[in-house]
């Protein structure tokens, strides 16, 4: 195997031992949808043209050809029933998935985790992970998913909790069997220390540029694009901008929609719930700022809106951190709706033109997909090159 350089890139063909000794197998955790998950996979599969790719539910035509064109091994929770849609409904289930996958006569694992792709079992073979996050639901997340205002106080408290429990046991058990984490971002990177007692090189997710070509032509509005579920804090957006008696667009749905809805005066909040890539594209040229008040791993939507010019107001936490800078951000320090007025007041006074579109789409393209293509070569070199350093080192 050639030394990696700079501008190497890992091109291996997987399975074929008579031109590359090195099996690859890749585990994602499900595939059922097309997201930012999806997106790193995507690149690992265009890696790893020919590896075979274990998960524990997989729905047909539900991702890219890239993806899905090799051959795809899943788990017993895919016979189980309505699994292709509430697969989440087994979350109990989800550690023995994991343990049963098959994932054996590999020299190299290459995982994408958020839940137990991190967790199978290796057989010996090196494992490389890139984590989105640690179970957030059952870690340090527990009551945005199943607390007593979600999901009721009964339930949440004798149902979930022993649940989340015995995850997090299975969670930490299990991640010794990773050799080299790789975290989306500085924040994930330290919830992996955290809760793993593991150290993780941080290589922030490919944002798909498709908005760099928008034309801005401000108009007085702000904006927030998300789903609609609670972590998002819709709500806060929602209430500092009609206490400030400033027009707000929300695009997105969810869970929370009927709830939001009912919160919202229409007179300075409109709703859009299933926008099209033309009406996202429409909004990003048209608003005054994009609006971040939660608190994310790493936060796609930020960089799309930086690629198109458009500055965000969001918090100062989270993934948030790696994606932004002073000449792109106007952060706020607390997760209040009075942190949120005082920084849309603040950014009022600047005024639109304080943030240059060129300083904003420069940012953005640091996380293309051919510099996340490259840094993940370039790790991938570095760990088989460890272990073959190890190896002669044992001889």
């Amino acid at each position: 195997m050639p030394a990696p350089t700079e501008t190497s890139n890992f091109e291996p063909r997987a399975n074929t031992p008579e031109e590359d000794p090195i099996r690859v197998a890749l585990v994602h955790d499900w595939l059922t949808g097309f997201r930012g998950g999806e997106r790193v996979l995507e690149v690992l599969c265009e890696l790893f043209p020919e590896a075979p790719l274990y998960t524990l539910v997989y729905v047909k035509n539900s991702t890219v050809p890239v993806i899905e064109n090799r051959e795809i091994h899943t788990s017993f929770i895919q016979r189980l029933p309505m699994a292709k849609k509430k697969y989440r409904h087994y979350l109990p289930l989800f550690p023995l998935a994991s343990e049963t996958l098959h994932v054996k006569g590999y020299d190299l694992i290459v995982s994408t985790s958020s839940a137990v792709a991190k967790s199978v079992h290796t057989y010996g073979a090196l494992h490389w992970c890139y984590t989105h996050t640690p179970m957030r639901y059952v870690w340090d997340r527990f009551d945005d998913y199943f607390g007593p205002e979600i999901v009721g106080a009964l339930p949440s408290k004798y149902f979930f909790r022993p649940i989340a429990a015995a995850l997090r046991s299975y969670d930490r058990q299990t991640s010794s069997r990773v050799d080299h984490y790789v975290a989306n971002s500085t924040f994930v990177a330290d919830r992996i220390r955290r809760f793993y007692g593991r150290e993780a090189e941080v290589i922030c997710p490919p944002v798909d540029t498709r908005f760099s070509k928008v034309v801005r032509k401000p108009e007085d509005f702000y904006l927030f694009f998300s789903a609609l579920v609670p972590y998002k804090r819709a709500d806060q957006a929602i209430l500092a901008c009609q206490k400030m008696k400033k027009k707000l667009v929300v695009l997105g749905h969810g869970p929370e929609l009927a709830k939001l809805q009912k919160l919202a005066d229409p007179n300075y909040i409109q709703f859009i719930m299933h926008p099209t890539d033309e009406m996202v594209a429409d909004h990003l040229a048209r608003a005054k700022a994009l609006l971040f008040p939660t608190i994310e791993d790493f936060g796609i939507v930020p960089v799309e809106a930086l690629s198109a010019g458009l500055p965000v107001i969001g918090l100062h936490q989270g993934g948030l951190l790696d994606s932004q800078t002073e000449k792109t951000c106007l952060f706020y320090q607390n997760q209040t709706v009075e942190d949120l007025m005082a920084a849309i007041h603040e950014f009022e006074l600047k005024g639109v033109d304080f943030f240059k579109p060129e300083d904003l789409r420069t940012q953005a393209g640091k996380f293309s997909r051919p510099i996340f293509r490259q840094k993940v070569s370039l790790s991938i070199h570095r760990l088989l090159a460890q272990k073959l350093d190890q190896t002669k080192l044992e001889e």
